[in-house]
């Protein structure tokens, strides 16, 4: 829908989108911090502390949410003239706007991903599925409504985003006030609004080097952006088309992720490291065939769907190669790249995986990136190439840590309570 407004717009909203992601990540971190200490607290079949845990987690993701808008919305134009200074005043314009209004639904969004973090962890993904519906449902009438109805440029994407997440975040939370859950937040709101450092060093412990790791990859992919701008818009834009489809590819490795973490999480909760590597091993298998069919399907149907974004030929043709050539590689690294640092995660053991994932980012994707595409004159698909490199190198050496068990030393259950490393 953005792209009817014009490559100049989908320039800008891709561009800030790639911030907002770093953003979205920090939050999901914590997110994911609080379902894995939820998840070993329902293991141990303690639902009183699975409850308290829930409402620091709301606690502390909102402070954080209201300190990055804050920031976000102050340093707006320093941020996006810094990070992308090369781009045309067009381009400009339109990610400004759309930054200063997306910005406005940080806050709902970190309290949505709370939620459904929770949700996963008591095993009921359905809830968030709804959920994630209704408001997908919002987001697309709403852009609609707004670009094709109304004539709206970026603003026509940005503000039923906003709505959409805002609508979202009342749902799932009131949802979590029904006590007969086994995460609840029904009860002596005023006493569970205090902050418990325990519970808040636990949720960090995972929370802090899984953002960490997220934000430097992000990160970097936001200086490759500085990198791809200078090669033009037509680059920016089959980028953005690109990192679209290709986000498909991997979308049923992400959602299998998500219940990687929370069964693993339960599993090192109650003790029980056999289960938890059985079930490690399941969902990586089932994330590889999934992602195997979903590459299929985009290897024959990328061009067609590639028409509907109404590119210039060149642009679309680069948009072809970069999708033809991610739904090949994804087959061969994604999943020991990015599934296993899931069961690390639930594990607690997260500091070893974060340095392995930054290393990787910052020498082999964004060093190597620079040389192929100013010393091997790639361009843009010397930057994608570099990307699978990115992969090999973390893929080899999560999968040594995994088998050696390194993760499950890390590994100290308790009946009352629980120790994230040894």
């Amino acid at each position: 829908m953005v792209a009817s407004v014009g490559e100049a717009a989908v320039s800008g909203v891709s561009l800030v989108d790639n911030i907002n992601i770093l953003i979205i990540n920090i939050l999901s971190a914590i997110a994911t911090g609080g379902a894995v200490v939820a998840g070993h607290y329902i293991g141990q079949k303690s639902k009183e502390k699975a409850c308290r845990s829930a409402w620091q987690l709301f606690l502390l993701s909102g402070v954080i949410a209201i300190t990055i808008t804050a920031g976000y919305l102050s340093f707006q134009s320093l941020i996006l003239t810094k990070v992308f200074g090369n781009i045309t005043p067009e381009v400009m314009q339109n990610a400004k706007i759309y930054l200063m209004i997306t910005a406005i639904s940080i806050v709902p969004l970190a309290f949505y991903n709370s939620g459904a973090a929770l949700f996963r962890a008591m095993g009921n993904s359905k809830v968030t599925m709804w959920v994630s519906l209704i408001m997908n449902a919002i987001n697309i009438a709403g852009n609609a409504i707004m670009i094709y109805g109304m004539g709206a440029g970026v603003e026509g994407a940005a503000i039923p985003t906003t709505i959409s997440r805002t609508v979202a975040a009342v749902i799932i939370v009131a949802m979590l006030f029904k006590p007969d859950r086994m995460i609840t937040l029904a009860g002596n709101i005023k006493k569970s609004l205090r902050p418990e450092k325990h519970m808040l060093k636990k949720i960090l412990y995972i929370g802090i080097p899984n953002g960490m790791e997220n934000s430097l990859f992000q990160l970097g992919k936001i200086l490759l952006l500085s990198l791809i701008s200078t090669f033009g818009t037509i680059s920016i834009a089959a980028n953005a088309v690109a990192n679209t489809l290709t986000m498909f590819n991997i979308l049923p490795g992400i959602a299998i992720g998500y219940a990687q973490l929370s069964v693993v999480s339960v599993c090192v909760g109650a003790g029980d490291i056999k289960q938890a590597k059985y079930y490690s091993m399941k969902l990586m298998k089932l994330t590889y065939f999934s992602i195997m069919a979903m590459s299929v399907v985009l290897f024959f149907t990328s061009d067609t769907i590639l028409n509907v974004y109404g590119l210039s030929p060149e642009t679309e043709a680069l948009a072809l190669k970069l999708v033809l050539f991610h739904s090949i590689m994804v087959l061969t690294v994604w999943v020991p790249s990015f599934s296993l640092t899931n069961t690390f995660r639930a594990a607690g053991d997260v500091m070893v995986p974060m340095i392995i994932a930054g290393v990787s980012m910052w020498v082999f994707r964004i060093i190597t990136a620079y040389v192929f595409s100013y010393f091997f004159h790639l361009g843009l698909f010397g930057v994608w190439v570099a990307m699978i490199i990115d992969w090999c190198f973390r893929a080899l050496l999560y999968t040594i840590r995994y088998v050696r068990g390194t993760w499950a030393e890390k590994i100290a259950p308790s009946k009352e309570t629980i120790k994230l490393a040894a």
